[in-house]
């Protein structure tokens, strides 16, 4: 039989093929020739058969597909770090919107992608999958690495770093799809975000967009409790099926950490074969729980494993994560047989591949698939000794006690991107210097956004309104019963728009000498009978004050924003870290009345905290005039002289200046 030519041939290692057996070969190797793999088996065999251009020595080595991430986000290596520990909430709307909204370009997502390709190509990952924006940068820089990639173009129903609104989006991920379908390397994909941030007219056009091109639809799923108990009280059922309704999975789903999935859905994703991607690192640093990923195995789901992008893992090493999917799976559900090493191993490379529907190009070292492998070292301190009586404990070597420092050569399509520890396609130092410069840049948009308490509010809420700035209130303490209806009455005024609200105050204080205060406020209204008829959220920025007391009453002129308030105390709270909270708690009666053409607020508040069962009269009014705002301050005392309050003494303290400094949680 004549030699035949090939480009290269790996031989000497040992060949871990994760073909249909499984098949070992200890002192094997791997014909390549152009992007495919010719022919696999023992060194010997085809030394004698394949005359290569070049060999490479594998002796001491492992010779395995490729590692495959089957999730992440890859331009975030430019925010790893920036912000660690928070819960997802905050972490998400409080730090990376902003800083994504404000920097987020196609040179930030390019520069990103190269940093992300030269860290995954060193720790042996040939595969990705990706979710992000600019996504045709990101397949620039991806295709300009070498690496394969599966990239879906995030689509938001809100807007974004990259569009204004999800039709943009719709039709910026058209575009990238019949630019790069064709690659060699690229297959682009169509990315929703997530359920909670899609509408179903959106999920609709993204399924026909998969559909029409028959190309992958990635998209998270279930990722946290929150997410599930949000779907059940929206719509009456978790977060599968309702995206089952609008027939997501007819197309080729990749359905991103599934930590909270029912066994219902897990059936319906095996049922539609859609493939699932497990983030241990970001699921436990996120706090989001640990996804059920034997169950799931065990099921026939095609489970793949992910880093998620490195602003919430924060690396991009799949050594870690292998080894962790194994762990986590044995610790949390009490059972040490779970996820061996050696399905973990197939989680990684395969399985991942199936995961993403790409498991006909690679996932596995077999003739006719891409050349996509990783040569990883076996001779170091950490990995000895070695046994072998179980053939199989080459994957409790990879899985338990290989780094991805290991990692010594990478092939990809055929192509040698890493040689002995030297990346071959990138200019590693070039990328750590733009890198750099970019951090320097958001380091200082953050502290300068840090100082201001408003620069923080708008980078979280665009809808915060500016409020009158001048506004005229007296407030007496009443000692007896007080009929307001009947007092009006009396005083031949007419009130308009009553209602009746418990109102639960939160006051945010900050910084020793900083005026600056901040209110989150729940607002229950109620009926006439107490019955419960709406709550609604807001929060009120109040800034530094200046005060004129007139004989009646008080002029206080300050800035003043109110949004409503779209997420939990709880959120704020973790995302502002004031100094110092206090609360304030009041049954409120209010209506407003027209007195000489003049609108004015009346409130009874009969007090909760701080002080229990104290009731106060409050009247006021807002202005953008000064002189206007001198004006209603001569009309606030003729109110009170005919609601015969005249003799009441004016409480200068506000609701919360009246809380003891530390009696607030």
């Amino acid at each position: 039989m004549p030699i035949q030519p090939v480009d290269l041939l790996l031989t000497g290692g040992y060949v871990v093929t994760m073909d249909a057996r499984r098949r070992l070969i200890p002192n094997g190797a791997v014909a390549i020739k152009d992007d495919k793999i010719v022919a696999v088996g023992p060194a010997p065999e085809l030394e004698t058969t394949f005359q290569a251009k070049t060999i490479i020595d594998c002796q001491d080595c492992v010779i395995s597909p490729g590692l495959i991430n089957a999730h992440t986000h890859v331009p975030m290596t430019l925010l790893r770090g920036l912000a660690d520990d928070l819960r997802l909430d905050v972490w998400l709307y409080g730090y990376m919107m902003p800083v994504e909204r404000e920097f987020v370009n196609n040179n930030f997502c390019y520069i990103g992608t190269l940093l992300a390709c030269a860290e995954m190509i060193r720790s042996g990952v040939t595969t990705f999958c990706d979710m992000y924006y600019n996504e045709a940068e990101v397949a620039r820089a991806t295709a300009e690495a070498g690496m394969r990639a599966v990239l879906a173009q995030t689509i938001l129903k809100f807007p974004s770093p990259d569009a204004t609104n999800y039709d943009e989006s719709l039709e910026y991920c058209r575009r990238f799809i019949e630019e790069w379908l064709d690659h060699p390397l690229i297959v682009p994909a169509v990315g929703p975000h997530a359920p909670y941030t899609a509408t179903p007219d959106m999920l609709r056009q993204c399924v026909r967009l998969a559909t029409e091109y028959d190309v992958p639809l990635h998209i998270h799923v279930a990722e946290t409790a929150l997410e599930q108990e949000n779907s059940r009280t929206q719509y009456g059922m978790t977060v599968v099926p309702w995206l089952d309704q609008y027939d997501l999975f007819q197309a080729k789903v990749i359905a991103a950490h599934c930590v909270h999935l029912e066994d219902g859905e897990m059936h319906t994703l095996h049922r539609h074969n859609a493939g699932v991607a497990h983030c241990p690192s970001s699921n436990m640093k996120l706090a989001s729980g640990t996804a059920p990923v034997s169950k799931m195995v065990n099921l026939g789901l095609h489970v793949g494993i992910g880093t998620d992008g490195p602003a919430s893992n924060n690396d991009l090493d799949m050594f870690e994560e292998v080894r962790l999917a194994a762990f986590l799976q044995k610790g949390v559900f009490g059972d040490p047989t779970l996820l061996p090493a050696r399905k973990v191993w197939e989680l990684a490379t395969i399985e991942g591949a199936r995961a993403l529907h790409i498991d006909h190009l690679t996932g596995s070292l077999e003739p006719g698939k891409k050349a996509d492998i990783a040569i990883i070292s076996t001779d170091r301190t950490h990995q000895l000794p070695h046994f072998h009586r179980d053939p199989e404990a080459v994957y409790s070597r990879l899985v338990y006690a290989s780094k991805a420092t290991d990692v010594r050569d990478v092939i990809v399509n055929g192509r040698v991107l890493m040689r002995h520890r030297n990346l071959l396609t990138l200019d590693e130092p070039e990328i750590l210097s733009e890198a750099g410069e970019i951090a320097r840049q958001i380091d200082a948009f953050l502290m300068a956004r840090e100082e201001s308490i408003l620069s923080k509010l708008l980078a979280i809420s665009a809808d915060f309104i500016p409020q009158e700035t001048f506004e005229i209130q007296v407030k007496v303490r009443l000692d007896e019963p007080f009929d307001l209806h009947t007092r009006l009455q009396e005083a031949g005024l007419t009130a308009y728009k009553p209602s009746r609200r418990d109102q639960y105050d939160t006051y945010f204080l900050f910084k020793e000498h900083d005026t600056d205060r901040l209110r989150f406020r729940e607002d229950e209204i109620r009926d006439e009978q107490g019955n419960l008829l709406e709550t609604f959220y807001t929060m009120t920025l109040m800034g530094p004050t200046s005060e004129k007391e007139y004989e009646h009453s008080i002029l206080l002129t300050r800035a003043r924003y109110t949004a409503t308030a779209g997420h939990s105390l709880r959120f704020y709270r973790e995302y502002f870290k004031p100094v110092e909270e206090r609360e304030v708690i009041k049954h409120r009666q209010r209506c407003h009345v027209l007195y000489k053409e003049t609108d004015f607020a009346i409130n009874l508040d009969r007090m909760v905290v701080p002080e229990k069962d104290t009731l106060y009269l409050e009247i006021k009014s807002r202005t953008w005039s000064a002189k206007d705002a001198l004006h209603k301050a001569e009309l606030i005392g003729e109110l009170l002289e005919r609601l015969g309050l005249q003799t009441a003494a004016p409480v200068k303290n506000e609701y919360v200046e009246m809380v003891r400094p530390g009696n607030g949680k």
